[in-house]
């Protein structure tokens, strides 16, 4: 069996972590989003995969390569104009000549999932399968109305209370090469875009059968920055402790801890796992890693610091007298000493944060900030929940942020100096 990642946008909601790298480039539970698919498509059977790339996809090949480091192999095609879904899985049609599977790379799946899809195809009697899950509020998703299992309508994007039911299509299908010719006769939506649920409306008007498989195994689309620590939660609960690195005495370790190569956690820091620990890390002395942590390769962790289910990603350096909670500082950033990352709001309410430009609950009653890459905080500067910070700005010593901070912006506070005159 084959598959195609659908991997060549950016993820503009993700902003400003996304300025420098692919979504599905950004780490979870210590590797990249991009990596769990190709992980679980190998564990259902698939030995081949084609990466449909695009923005940043220097950042993908790097990373992977031909794939033989993870025993798969690994094609990549350039999707140079983002037309759509149906696009981009028309640029992989040189590479089938079976049934494949397609992911849209900004999700993670349970193999088990991919593995049912695959037992149901071989069935003989579906031109397309779709894996479809149950949320509660479908009015941000393509929505599918069933008969038995056969897909007799999609919704993309229903208003609230206008859905033909709570059931999604979750971006995972498995396709004949019939899809190909659907897409031929894909016409342009109103967005400007070939979107794959047109393709599958000409299959069903041509009376050929579009399946849906409702599974109850683990979906997570990762779509706005909060949902990354959700993601990140998910894949840390089941952590097993491995130690690769130093642990000098002293330190205390409660719960599963990952510490990679070449690092250390130093005498006096109280760890609470499920912790992940990447490579060439300098943890403590004398600091506090709570639940949910997940510290990427190259990272610094100086004295007195408190780190509370956060994603810091690799080359980073978070100060001593630090707190950083629920939030995600992007690569190669300078966490100054005394830097406070609030993460509560003072009416205990949901933490709202600016995507695309307009102000959305995040659904969290914390959420600390986010922090683009090659950001620098001066010392004593405090930031409010919510707070997104963009790449290469610098933050004054002591200032106070209660709003977003764009790109390559330096934010000093005003001071108003008094003179003293001293005699004597």
């Amino acid at each position: 069996m084959k598959a195609v990642l659908l991997t060549a946008g950016e993820g503009t909601r993700m902003r400003p972590l996304t300025i420098t790298r692919p979504k599905t480039m950004l780490k979870v539970g210590g590797k990249p989003i991009l990596q769990y698919n190709v992980e679980a498509l190998l564990d259902a059977g698939v030995d081949e995969v084609t990466m449909v790339v695009g923005y940043h996809e220097e950042v993908i090949k790097n990373h992977f390569g031909d794939g033989s480091k993870l025993g798969i192999k690994i094609n990549y095609i350039n999707q140079k104009e983002r037309l759509g879904t149906a696009h981009a899985i028309a640029q992989a049609s040189k590479s089938f000549e079976e049934e494949f599977l397609v992911l849209n790379g900004d999700i993670l799946v349970d193999p088990q999932l991919l593995r049912d899809l695959i037992k149901r195809y071989a069935k003989g009697d579906a031109e397309s399968i779709l894996a479809l899950t149950e949320v509660d509020d479908p009015s941000s998703f393509g929505v599918v109305e069933l008969e038995g299992d056969i897909i007799v309508r999609i919704v993309e994007k229903p208003l609230p209370g206008e859905a033909p039911s709570n059931l999604i299509n979750a971006g995972i299908y498995l396709f004949s090469q019939d899809i190909f010719q659907a897409i031929e006769k894909t016409e342009k939506s109103k967005r400007g875009e070939y979107e794959i649920t047109d393709s599958l409306e000409i299959q069903m008007s041509q009376e050929k059968r579009v399946v849906g498989l409702k599974s109850d195994y683990k979906w997570v689309d990762v779509g706005r920055p909060w949902e990354l620590l959700d993601a990140n939660e998910y894949f840390l609960k089941d952590l097993e402790t491995h130690i690769e690195g130093e642990v000098e005495e002293g330190a205390t370790i409660h719960g599963p801890v990952f510490l990679g190569k070449g690092s250390i956690i130093r005498s006096g820091s109280y760890i609470m796992g499920p912790v992940y620990i990447g490579e060439n890390c300098d943890i403590g002395p004398n600091n506090y890693l709570r639940k949910h942590t997940c510290i990427c390769n190259n990272v610094s962790v100086g004295n007195a610091v408190e780190i509370k289910n956060s994603i810091i990603m690799d080359g980073t350096n978070v100060n001593h007298l630090s707190y950083v909670g629920d939030s995600i500082i992007g690569a190669n950033c300078n966490v100054a000493a005394g830097t406070n990352i609030a993460n509560l709001r003072f009416d205990d309410g949901h933490v709202k944060v600016m995507v695309k430009g307009d102000k959305v609950d995040s659904g969290r009653r914390k959420f600390g900030v986010v922090f683009g890459d090659g950001v620098k905080t001066g010392i004593n500067s405090s930031f409010n929940p919510g707070v997104k910070v963009g790449v290469n700005s610098r933050i004054g010593s002591g200032a106070i942020i209660y709003s977003d901070v764009g790109s390559n912006k330096i934010v000093l506070p005003r001071q108003d100096h008094d003179v003293l005159e001293y005699k004597g």
